[in-house]
């Protein structure tokens, strides 16, 4: 199995995590949205609270040549972490949800 193949199985264990936990409020549910052809890695929230409709991305995760791009993380401690536990390096993870000048305050990979 080559790098590639080990992030995808990493990336999907980490949103099969956060997607078993149902919110507690309104009819909401969790959907992991995959299309590893292209290499897009989605964790939504779709539902109703109340009147009003959930319908968004808590984490989307791309793999875009070698590296992990996350784009959006709307996790409490962070998906870089979680990747970076697992024993990805920070040289491999492009922290997408920044504007590229911001990219070089945290250590992580620039993505251009």
């Amino acid at each position: 199995m080559g790098k590639i193949d080990d992030y995808k199985n990493h990336i999907m264990a980490i949103l099969n995590d956060h997607a078993q936990y149902h919110s507690a409020i309104g009819q909401v549910d969790n959907q992991i949205v995959i299309d590893e052809e292209r290499g897009h890695y989605h964790w939504v929230k779709v539902g109703w609270y109340g009147l009003e409709r959930i319908c968004g991305s808590v984490i989307h995760i791309d793999i875009i040549g070698d590296k992990i791009w996350i784009q959006r993380d709307g996790t409490e401690d962070g998906v870089a972490y979680e990747l970076l536990e697992r024993g990805i390096p920070k040289t491999d993870i492009v922290l997408a949800y920044h504007p590229p000048y911001k990219r070089t305050d945290h250590g992580f990979a620039l993505g251009y």
